[in-house]
């Protein structure tokens, strides 16, 4: 396993969570759901290169980490719809020219986010300390 890796996926699910927080802060919510989603997305494959997986594509990272972290019991199912989630609302974000974010919807997502962020961080402090 590159420990280092894993280590600046999380470094960099860290910053793209404070990019996420200062367009929230200023009311750019679609901007806001973008981040928290790369967010989430950097932490889960932190978690994937414990055990050296990757994959090309968003459906599949999001895929091998159902298949080996929460079918396995590592992680709930709540973390597991938090970025699918994510991944859906991210979408909408960036393609649905339509879709204009409310404050209330993204304080959810940020809180969820923060939730599997501080998960995802505590697995990795437990079984790679």
């Amino acid at each position: 396993m590159n420990y280092d890796l894993v280590i600046w996926r999380m470094e960099k699910a860290e910053i793209t969570f404070q990019e996420g927080l200062l367009l929230y802060n200023e009311k750019h919510y679609n901007g806001a759901v973008n981040r928290f989603y790369y967010s989430c997305f950097h932490a889960v494959r932190a978690v994937l290169a414990t055990k050296e997986f990757d994959a090309p594509k968003h459906s599949g990272i999001i895929s091998l980490f159902n298949k080996h972290f929460v079918k396995e019991g590592l992680f709930g199912k709540h973390i597991s719809k938090t970025i699918t989630l994510m991944f859906s609302e991210r979408s909408d974000a960036d393609y649905n020219d339509m879709k204009c974010f409310e404050q209330e919807e993204v304080y959810k997502i940020k809180s969820d986010v923060r939730i599997l962020l501080d998960e995802i961080k505590s697995y990795l402090d437990s079984s790679h300390s």
